[in-house]
């Protein structure tokens, strides 16, 4: 299999004719599977689908609603092909960049081609400020230099999509994450298109968890293999603040000044204390970190069905 593509949808059945319709038409003369992951529809969806099954086509139904990140996850680990690809189903990206992005890869030696909506069509003050904002934390944060982190149409080799371990809200950080494996990654712009039907499901709602995850990112990208390089320098300046208060305080006590009753005292020893205990946290995680590298990962969501052309149904786990 040559390229497999990733559709996470939610309650988008008036998208699902048209999108693949789009698909089939963009992806003609390749080998190409396409996964959709419904990520806990209550309307048609899922039958729109099964009504359009071919033999390029499976059906990934999760137990309930996930979240966009969790369900991309899924999909990312049923995918078979060389080159993976992700895409919203909403029809705001155009299936017809699709081959421009594997082109890309394929005679540049591209490991991840990154979509960049060149127009984007959305509203301005509820979607395009927000993500701009978003995208400067994130570059500045992080260090990775893409300019449009919310574009879902990404293409991925098989090695790096594997890999990627997505949870939370992550899938904005794909591009970081990518970095962190130390992918080859451009960007490229394409199409953007106003959604003509329903709306979105993944919308302002999410933008604390984006920017606690944006946390997690930064810490995982710089101090995850060594987070006593983070906790210990902490540690050791609350620890010598609280030293050095405490000398103090020991100089006037010798020259006969009554120190007992000084809040300086308790902040002294407040540090002192938390100094210690930061420098611990610090030591805790490192062994913790030694035990994830041969820990095998936690199983995090259900599969309900697996629908292909030809077999209808099948229970499966999958990792995150």
């Amino acid at each position: 299999m040559l390229l497999s593509v990733v559709i996470t949808v939610m309650n988008e059945e008036e998208n699902i004719p048209p999108l693949i319709k789009s698909l089939h038409e963009a992806l003609q003369g390749l080998n190409y599977e396409i996964i959709f992951v419904d990520d806990g529809s209550t309307d048609g969806t899922v039958k729109q689908i099964q009504a359009l099954l071919d033999e390029h086509i499976r059906v990934l139904v999760l137990k309930r609603n996930y979240g966009q990140t969790v369900a991309m996850e899924a999909g990312i680990q049923q995918a078979t092909g060389d080159y993976i690809v992700t895409i919203d189903g909403d029809l705001q990206n155009d299936p017809a960049d699709i081959p421009l992005l594997l082109q890309i890869a394929q005679t540049e030696g591209w490991e991840v081609v990154a979509g960049r909506r060149a127009n984007r069509q959305d509203n301005w003050l509820l979607r395009k400020l927000p993500s701009k904002i978003a995208n400067w934390f994130i570059r500045q944060m992080t260090g990775v230099r893409l300019h449009d982190y919310g574009c879902t149409l990404k293409l991925f080799t098989r090695e790096i999509a594997k890999n990627l371990g997505l949870y939370g809200e992550m899938h904005r950080f794909i591009p970081v994450l990518a970095a962190m494996q130390g992918a080859r990654m451009t960007e490229v712009a394409v199409k953007h298109h106003p959604r003509k039907h329903g709306y979105s499901k993944y919308g302002l709602g999410r933008t604390f968890k984006v920017m606690s995850d944006l946390l997690l990112v930064v810490f995982f990208q710089k101090y995850f293999r060594s987070p006593m390089h983070f906790f210990g320098p902490i540690g050791m300046l609350v620890f010598v603040a609280g030293l050095i208060i405490n000398l103090y305080l020991f100089i006037l006590k010798i020259s006969g000044e009554k120190i007992g009753e000084r809040p300086l005292l308790i902040l002294g020893v407040i540090l002192l204390l938390s100094g210690l205990l930061i420098i611990i946290f610090g030591f805790l995680m490192e062994v913790m970190m030694r035990i994830y590298y041969g820990a095998h990962p936690e199983r995090k969501y259900q599969i309900r069905q697996i629908i292909t052309a030809t077999s209808k149904s099948s229970s499966s786990f999958g990792s995150v």
